[in-house]
Formats: C-alpha cells, sequence, structure tokens
C-alpha cells in the first residue's frame, strides 16, 4: 500500500491507496506550527495493521510556503553574483518586500567573473574577492546563495566559488548554487536561488523530525520517504534539502493532480474549496497547468514551476464561476472537479457552463494526489543555432538529464520515462533557443 498524506493549515489528510484504489481516509485537525507532529495524528488515525503495509508514505508539507509567508523560520542568506560590471544594473534582492529582504539578507556582494554562451566569452572569477565576502559573513550567514552569469550553460564558477565560501565560513555551511536552478534569466533564478538558501535551515529541521518520527508510525520496514513539489510530482527528503523552493507551490499542486486522478480525467479546471478560500486552477494532461512568466512567491518574483491558480472567497460563487471560466485550458465545455471540504456546498447553478464532478474522497484529493504521483526530474539548457550545431543531439543530453534528476528524486531508474517539451525560442537572444525537458517513474521499490 501507498500512505498519502496532506499537511494543511487547518486539517490534515491521509489517504490509503492500495494499487490507485483508496481503501482508508481520515481528516484530522492540524497542531498548529507542526506539521510532523500533524501528520503523526493523521496516521496514527488509520487502522494500525492497514498502515503496517504501506511501503511508500508520500507527504505534502507546506512549512516552506508559510515561511515565505509569514517570514518566520528563514535562514540569513550571504547572496553572492557572479558577473562584475556586466551584472550590476540591479542590484541583488531589488524588488523584494523590504520586511523580507531584511530577514532574510546577511551581505551581497557582487564580484568579476561569469561566463556566455560560448566558453570564449568566459571572465575568469575573482577568487580573492569571493574569500573576502566568505570570511566577512562567517559565522553571520546560515547559509550562501551564489548566482553566475549563464552558469546555466556552464556552473563551474559557481562550484568554484562554493569551495572558496566553504573554505572561509565553515566546511559544514550550505552554499546553493543557481545552475541548479535552471532556467537563464540572472534576476528570476537568482531570487529562487536565495530563497532555497533561506529555506534550508528550516526544511533540513523538518526533514530530520520527519525522519526521526517513522519508526514510530506503524509503517512496513524500510517504507520509502517522498515529498510533493510544485509540478505534482514527487522528490525524496535529500532532493527537498538542497532545492527546498520546490515544494512551494506543491499543496495546491497535488490537489490538481489528485482531483483529475480521483475523477480519471486528465484535463479539467479543479476548484479547491476550503472554508474560507478556494483556489482554481487547470488540469493539462493529468498534470496541473503552470503558471506562465512573471510568477511571484511572498512578492518575489522567481523561475520556479508554479500552478497557475485564481483566488476567490469560498462562499463567492458567483466569482468562482468567472474564475472557473477564465482558468478553461481549451474552448468548449469542460468538467470542473469539486474538491476540498466545502465542495458540497457549491449550487450547480452558479456552474451552469461546466459538467460538475464530484469525486468520491474529494475532501481528501492533496493527500490522493501526493500518494498516487510519480517522481519528477526536469531539465532546461540555452542552446545557439548555428551551422554545424545538432539540436537532437543536444535535446537527447536535456532528456537524459531530465533523467538524470528524476533517479536523484528517488524514482527507479529501470523505469523512468523522459517527455521533451517544445523548444522556445529566447527573445533577448537572437538565435538561441530553450530546451527542456521531464522526466517521470515510480519511486524505487523496497
Amino acid at each position: 500500500m501507498i500512505l498519502g498524506v496532506d499537511v494543511g493549515p487547518t486539517n490534515t489528510d491521509a489517504v490509503l491507496l492500495d494499487g490507485d484504489r483508496a481503501v482508508r481516509a481520515v481528516k484530522v485537525p492540524s497542531l498548529a506550527g507542526d506539521a510532523v507532529g500533524s501528520l503523526a495524528a493523521a496516521v496514527g488515525a488509520l487502522p494500525a495493521e492497514l498502515r503496517s503495509r504501506a511501503t511508500q508514505l508520500a507527504v505534502g508539507l507546506r512549512v516552506a510556503a508559510r515561511a515565505v509567508r509569514e517570514q518566520d523560520g528563514l535562514a540569513r542568506v550571504g547572496v553572492l553574483r557572479i558577473g562584475g560590471a556586466a551584472a550590476d544594473a540591479v542590484r541583488p534582492l531589488f524588488g523584494w518586500p523590504a520586511a523580507l529582504r531584511d530577514s532574510v539578507c546577511a551581505g551581497t556582494a557582487n564580484v568579476r567573473g561569469g561566463g556566455g554562451l560560448d566558453p570564449r566569452d568566459s571572465i575568469p572569477l575573482d577568487r580573492d574577492a569571493v574569500a573576502r565576502f566568505g570570511a566577512e559573513l562567517a559565522g553571520r550567514a546560515e547559509a550562501f546563495a551564489v548566482t553566475a552569469v549563464y552558469s546555466p550553460v556552464d556552473g563551474g564558477q559557481e562550484r568554484e566559488a562554493a569551495e572558496i565560501l566553504r573554505a572561509e565560513a565553515g566546511p559544514d555551511v550550505t552554499v546553493l548554487l543557481s545552475s541548479d536552478v535552471g532556467t537563464l534569466g540572472l534576476i528570476a533564478r537568482e531570487n529562487a536561488t536565495v530563497l532555497d538558501a533561506a529555506l534550508s535551515v528550516l526544511v533540513a529541521r523538518v526533514s530530520d523530525e520527519l525522519t526521526a518520527a517513522l519508526p514510530g508510525l506503524g509503517l512496513a520496514p524500510g517504507a520509502a520517504v517522498l515529498v510533493t513539489r510544485s509540478d505534482g510530482t514527487l522528490m525524496s527528503l535529500e532532493y527537498l534539502r538542497r532545492q527546498p523552493g520546490l515544494s512551494l507551490g506543491s499543496g495546491p499542486a497535488c490537489t490538481i493532480r489528485g482531483a483529475g486522478l480521483l475523477a480519471g480525467i486528465g484535463d479539467a479546471v479543479v476548484a479547491d474549496i476550503g472554508e474560507r478560500r478556494a483556489r482554481v486552477g487547470a488540469l493539462t494532461g493529468g498534470y496541473p497547468q503552470e503558471a506562465g512568466p512573471g510568477e511571484r512567491i511572498g512578492g518575489v518574483p522567481v523561475t520556479l514551476r508554479f500552478p497557475d491558480l485564481i483566488m476567490v472567497r469560498a462562499d463567492a460563487h458567483r466569482e468562482l464561476a468567472e474564475a472557473a471560466d477564465r482558468m478553461r485550458p481549451a474552448a468548449g465545455r469542460l468538467p470542473l472537479i469539486l474538491v476540498g471540504g466545502g465542495a458540497g456546498g457549491v449550487p450547480g447553478a452558479e456552474l451552469a457552463g461546466f459538467d460538475l464532478v464530484r469525486p468520491e474522497h474529494g475532501g481528501v484529493a492533496g493527500a490522493f494526489g501526493a500518494a498516487a504521483s510519480p517522481v519528477g526530474g526536469q531539465c532546461e539548457r540555452i542552446v545557439r543555432r548555428g551551422p554545424g550545431r545538432r539540436l537532437d543531439a543536444v535535446r537527447d543530453e536535456v532528456r537524459d538529464l531530465a533523467r538524470a534528476g528524476a533517479v536523484r528524486a528517488g524514482a527507479d531508474p529501470r523505469r523512468v520515462r523522459t517527455h521533451a517539451e517544445p523548444d522556445l525560442p529566447v527573445p533577448y537572444l537572437p538565435g538561441a533557443l530553450l530546451l527542456r525537458a521531464r522526466a517521470v517513474g515510480p519511486p524505487l521499490p523496497l
């Protein structure tokens, strides 16, 4: 069996799946500020004989989103940019809400270095400046975020800077690199890396607490533990430690995916009706539709993949209908899947333009989505078109890297499937293409 748990702000839901069939579901009140305690309470409400057969635990943890929203539990971060004069038009953390910036920033520096689409455009890293920055923040910064110009093309200077920072600030200090985040845009990539670093201490603590609590949950010996991420897939606890920001939109993502799985529908509009608010999203091909460019988390523009959502009051049924209409992924009449604790109170007359679906166990759609989702990985690569450039070979490499990412996140390497997404032109780089691929697979078996 697979056990899925969704730790929400008000309630924590748990569901046990036998194959793709829910055999038991529970909903218990969440414990304020205690995600692991809430999880343990929900799991403990399930019959001991059933949970003893669970070989996998998939958890929707919303601690990262809460920490950013409430500016609580965030680490102090040293923000290092590698680009020098070529990257000084906008200072680090520009545009952040002042209170969030002040709670996170331990210091910033922009040092000489950085690369380009062509290795010949690379500028040597100013190692001495990096060492001075690390020494200055030793003991004051709990983590470092390193972002270099064009590092998604070549992350060597970021890795070099990380070694210097650890030598100056201590070998155990957390250093996160923007080349692991992916996309080319410097500012949004830097912001995502800083958020990762700010969340690193909190996520490490919660991961340790969850690991320590496992023996008391009564699961099958050696049960795998995975957590949800913002694209509707799963990742290991170790992967979460490296990129905490991947969990920021995981709550709504798993609810949208779970709604589709419960209804047996791959393309639909989904409304999650809570006590005070409703979140409306779209399901395309069984996964949440992504928000477009310009997504913000806590007021910070980032490059993370995040579900496209519209928020309305739960009792504003006309607003709900308008939001559902705006969220249609395609023209024509589509199903509208209603889930969440308040789904039964939405009158059908207000939503006459949709085929309404209220699936069984819709009140625990997030937990179902967590339990039934695969492990995921992704990769993005910028390339320049030109004579002799074999794009097919680069596309194969991007798919291989996406597959490797899924395996690092906990997928069974023998069963990973890859999917290349359409190539996209890069508007500010003539002749350049953004190549993207995704990979999904079931977790490693016991």
